[in-house]
């Protein structure tokens, strides 16, 4: 009989760091002039916004507090273009990305440029085919489409050399992006990116689908439409915004807010059909928040650019036909269960990789390869071993001599600068902070991985700090009402920049046994007698098991809603959980 596996460390303890507290007489102010809870005002002061005025243009923004379109570098001259096209009859290639945004990008500006009038042939490319950003298959596609004019969404910004040849061969392209320049811009007549470094754009942080979306503000405005045509548009703008984990503040944060409520009543045809098969009809009258976008919604349409053709989520995009779009909605749904598959196969697989070669003390950085995985789930892989071991993680899927690799990283590595070092065993390779793809060949890799380790170590002098769990403000049980749930929804949309608070409840009775639901979440009832709450914490029996726990516990939670059978009920979702006696903060 052969020996267990062997297993991995277990997740490394998070770190409570406790925001600092504002001063009381801010938030008594606040709590005044407002009318609202004190322990809301006090995340606001906490955050920021300690002025009563300024509390309220966040608490309630407006879409006029967009920034000028026309403040984006070269998109005067963009729209210029588009418009002379759309009126001499040209055939403009909207050339789109096989994501979430580059899907969403492409279908909104095709709707737009055809609501003008205008003769357009959307494309997206086939990620196993033609690769990422603008290239052989979408200048083929121009080719074939007769376009004179290319306009490229979230992609192009270094498609230097297929710009090039499409110049070359008459046509102009106008690029629309929001990636990181390289060091040359490409030859196009435009190019619209508020990562530019001459651009001044107050929105710097767009994701592709707001940039097209600015973009469409101003050929409104130049055609003299009223900018209310395009608000029907912001659904996707939302869709997009979200899933591209772009920071929700400022312009982000007034568009998905706007951008949620038209998703919820969206009159896309395959929109509503996508929400009808992931199960979120029910959210189509009540409302739509961005967990649901991010969880459910985004993930299926990524699933048919991962795993086969985005083509086939721009069609649901833009079809208009309601047998079609629920045809298109369940092939999304069928190709997000074989990515499920395939995202469980990977990750066994690579934690029963690192489980045998895996060592904290030597591994900062982390490469783990095997044969035969899918390049389309590598990077959703990547980012769960990361928050399993807190460490820098590139997985790599080898096909015979050449490996492709998708990489993620903790908050205190700069993941592109580690990638760079290690170049010369690359192919190829680009990306940013937190994230990147590289290719290589299957013989480099040992010398990767030891470059990899020495690169990330190189960054990490006093090694792998732990995880930290950022807590906003201390929060007695029984001020953990509905009505204060109710106002800390105007906070939202919550995302990245812009989190959901985080609570800490001190010394916390639990009413009840704790017990362990599902495979490792744990359930449990706060508070004494009446004024109880329930509480779940997902995963974190791991972390936590039923016998370590004691009568009294500290708390970091969030305040949630949970919808069973139809009853709506307030509950405490548990992030992390300590004895007592142990300090709050760091």
């Amino acid at each position: 009989m052969g020996s267990d596996p062997p297993e991995l460390p277990p997740p490394p303890q998070l770190r409570w760091r406790l925001r600092e507290a504002p001063d009381p007489d801010l938030v008594r102010r606040l709590t005044g002039e407002l009318s609202l809870p004190p322990a809301l005002c006090g995340i606001l002061a906490a955050r920021g916004y300690a002025d009563p005025e300024v509390a309220r243009r966040f608490l309630r923004p407006r879409l006029e507090d967009l920034p000028d379109p026309g403040t984006l570098t070269d998109a005067p001259q963009a729209a210029e273009r588009i418009l002379r096209a759309v009126e001499g009859g040209e055939t403009i290639l909207v050339h789109g990305d096989y994501d979430v945004d580059g899907v969403c990008a492409a279908a909104l500006l095709t709707r737009w440029l055809r609501r003008l009038g205008g003769k357009v042939e959307p494309f997206v490319p086939h990620r196993l085919r033609d690769g990422y950003d603008l290239g052989e298959g979408g200048l083929e596609a121009a080719r074939q489409a007769g376009a004179s004019l290319i306009v490229t969404c979230d992609s192009g910004i270094r498609a230097v050399d297929p710009i090039r040849r499409a110049r070359e061969s008459g046509m102009d392209v106008i690029v629309t992006d929001h990636h990181t320049p390289g060091p040359e811009l490409p030859p196009a007549f435009a190019v619209v990116n508020p990562s530019r470094s001459d651009c001044h754009h107050p929105a710097g942080d767009l994701c592709g689908t707001g940039v097209v979306f600015q973009l469409a503000r101003l050929l409104a405005r130049m055609r003299g439409l009223p900018q209310e045509e395009l608000h029907s548009h912001l659904d996707l703008v939302a869709l997009a915004t979200v899933a591209d984990l772009v920071p929700l503040t400022g312009a982000n944060r007034i568009l998905v807010r706007f951008g949620l409520r038209y998703l919820a009543h969206t009159e896309k045809v395959g929109l509503q059909a996508l929400m009808d098969a992931s199960g979120l009809d029910a959210a189509r009258e009540q409302g739509v928040d961005a967990g649901q976008v991010g969880f459910v919604l985004a993930p299926r349409i990524n699933a048919v650019g991962r795993m086969g053709d985005a083509g086939v989520a721009l069609r649901l995009l833009l079809t208009e036909d309601p047998v079609e779009a629920s045809a298109l909605a369940g092939e999304l749904e069928e190709e997000n269960g074989h990515r499920k598959a395939e995202d469980r196969r990977t990750l066994d697989q690579a934690l029963e990789t690192l489980a045998r070669d895996y060592r904290p003390e030597r591994d900062l950085g982390v490469v783990v390869a095997g044969e035969g995985w899918h390049p389309g789930v590598i990077g959703i892989v990547a980012s769960r071993v990361v928050e399993r071991i807190h460490r820098p993680v590139v997985l790599v899927a080898l096909d015979g001599e050449r490996g492709r690799g998708s990489a993620r990283s903790i908050p205190q590595v700069h993941l592109h600068d580690a990638v760079e070092r290690c170049r010369e065993h690359l192919i190829r390779f680009g990306g940013h902070r937190q994230a990147a793809g590289l290719d290589l060949e299957a013989l480099h890799l040992p010398a990767f991985r030891a470059a990899f380790n020495h690169a990330v170590g190189d960054q990490l002098t006093d090694g792998i700090p732990p995880p930290v769990l950022r807590v906003d403000a201390e929060l007695p049980l029984e001020e953990a009402t509905d009505e204060l749930h109710h106002w800390l929804g105007y906070l939202g949309p919550f995302g990245i920049g812009n989190a959901r608070p985080v609570f800490l409840g001190r010394g916390a009775p639990v009413a009840d046994p704790p017990r362990v639901v599902g495979k490792d979440h744990l359930k449990l009832r706060l508070g004494n007698g009446r004024r109880g709450l329930d509480a779940i914490g997902f995963g974190l029996a791991r972390r936590h098991p039923v016998g370590s726990l004691g009568p009294t516990m500290d708390l970091a939670f969030q305040l949630r809603e949970n919808e069973y059978r139809g009853r709506r009920t307030l509950q405490a979702r548990l992030l992390d959980l300590r004895d007592p006696t142990a300090e709050a903060s760091s």
